[in-house]
This record gives structure tokens, sequence and C-alpha cells, in this order.
């Protein structure tokens, strides 16, 4: 007796093929897919939650310095076209969800008619009337509260200078501290505004910007200065000389200062990660801007 045996049926299924090897085109694609998407949650999240911000210059003095890094938050005043990190829509009137900022609060804004992110303090809200003699602010007519302060001994550094050729207001305030290294004594007069928010500002003398108005802040619009009221590019100084201009619309307005998250020196090598922590500045990080 011998075995067959049996012929597959036609009705049968056929053994699954081989596993096939991905392509190299589809596993490229699938990572350019992935890293697409962490590159929209990013932006999405700079654009309606928080973004850095990095200070370019010296108008906010003493409280910021060039090279502090900050952290500012989106959502505080509702969103417009500039909220998105890169500012790719037109100007446009209003606000989603749009509340005002506070009097004293530090801001980001792009001024009319560019793609540039200034930081400034709030001063004047919608119907304040807002002027200044001889460097002595007044809102409402009543004059702001000013209290000469000890002068602030700034460490002199590669991105804070003291002055330089091309902005040498500060020149002439460089001192050799008790340690022997080098400072900037900067003088500082306090400010109170109504509502009771307190901050220090440079006061260097006499300026071009010490005297202007009375100007009333129309409805939607803001009254912007800095911290360094002799060296400030902000509402008190025309378009045509990189100033604000005047009040600022408030759709301008990109976002609320919060706090500092680390401060260079202007030292680092971008090859050396070495000095990238030589260069921290001791004691700024975490500084909160919400009450200075």
């Amino acid at each position: 007796m011998t075995e067959t045996t049996p012929e597959a049926s036609a009705d049968q299924p056929a053994a699954p093929p081989a596993d096939q090897p991905e392509s190299k085109g589809s596993a490229l694609w699938r990572e350019i897919k992935g890293l697409l998407w962490v590159l929209l949650a990013v932006l999405a999240f700079h654009s309606f939650v928080a973004k850095p911000f990095y200070i370019p210059s010296e108008s906010m003095m003493p409280g910021l310095l060039t090279g502090d890094r900050l952290v500012v938050s989106k959502y505080p005043y509702g969103w417009s076209w500039v909220s998105p990190s890169f500012h790719i829509f037109p100007e446009m009137k209003g606000r989603l969800f749009g509340r005002l900022p506070k009097r004293g609060d530090i801001v980001i804004v792009t001024p009319p008619g560019t793609r540039t992110d200034y930081i400034k303090r709030v001063i004047g809200l919608p119907g304040d009337t807002v002027r200044m003699v001889d460097g002595q602010l007044y809102i409402n007519g009543q004059a702001v509260k000013r209290v000469p302060e000890t002068p602030d001994m700034i460490p002199i550094d590669i991105n804070s200078p003291c002055g330089s050729s091309t902005d040498p207001a500060l020149y002439d305030f460089k001192v050799k501290g008790n340690d022997g290294n080098m400072y900037c004594r900067v003088p500082i007069v306090r400010e109170t505004l109504p509502g009771g928010r307190t901050y220090e500002t440079v006061e260097l003398g006499r300026s071009s910007e010490d005297n202007f108005g009375p100007v009333t802040v129309p409805a939607g619009h803001l009254w912007l200065m800095g911290d360094n009221r002799d060296d400030s590019a902000d509402s008190r100084v025309p378009e045509w000389q990189g100033g604000l201009g005047g009040p600022v619309p408030w759709e301008n307005i990109g976002g609320r200062a919060e706090f500092i998250t680390f401060s260079l020196d202007g030292s680092t090598v971008w090859w050396n990660p070495l000095t990238w922590f030589e260069a921290l500045r001791h004691g700024r990080a975490g500084r909160s801007l919400r009450n200075s």
C-alpha cells in the first residue's frame, strides 16, 4: 500500500507572503512627516501659548540687560495678527478674546508698518492723557511719583559695554569697583504708576525725549515707554527715527514678558560648549517681570 499526498485544493488559501522590506523612500517620508508634526507643534506653541525672546538693546535697563533671555506669554491679551512667531499676516484690526494690558506691564510690540519686535512698558491706557516735562511724567494731570535711588552697579561685559561709539550715552558712567572690575554706575529713579506698579528707570540727564505732549491715548491704543528713559525708541520717538511714533494700536501687542530664563554676557563661542556656561550671568535666571 502506498501513501499519496493530497493535492492542494483550489479553495485552500495560499500561504501569506514573506514580509516585504520597507523601501528607503517610505522610511524617509515617515521621518519627514514626524519632524513636520513636531515643527508644527512648536510653532503652534510659540504662536498661541509662549515663546522665548532675546533682549537686543539697553532700552529697558536697569531691569533688562542686553543678552537676557525671556519667556513671553501670548494668551494674556488674546491673539492678533502679530501673535504667530513669524509675522506672516497683513496688519489687521482687533484681537480674538482681546483683553487690555495693565498699566506697568512689560510687553512685546511690533511697530506699525514693520515686522520687528520691540519690548517696552505700558504707561498709558486708552483715554489717558500723558505728558512729560523735563523728565517728569504726568498721567491725567497727576505727576507720577519719582524717587531717586542708589545707582545700580552693572558689571561691564561684551553685551553691556556701558556705551559705544554708536550709542555713547553711558560712556561717562564707567567706574572701577572695589573688586577691581569695571562697572556701569547707572543713576536710578524709581517710578510708581497710578495703581501702585513700581519699577526702576535710568536717568542720564536731559534729552530730547524729556518733553512731549500732552497726548490723549485713543481708544484701542497704548502709550509705551522704555525704562531707560534717555535711550529708548518708544512712543515719544517718531517712526522715521526708529520709534513707535505715538500711541500704538493694541493689536500690535504680541505678548507679555513673564520672567528671565537665563542671561549671557556675550562671550560665548558657539563651537565651544564650555564657554556657554562661563558666559552665564549669575543671579538673573528666574527673575519675574510681573512685579517690576
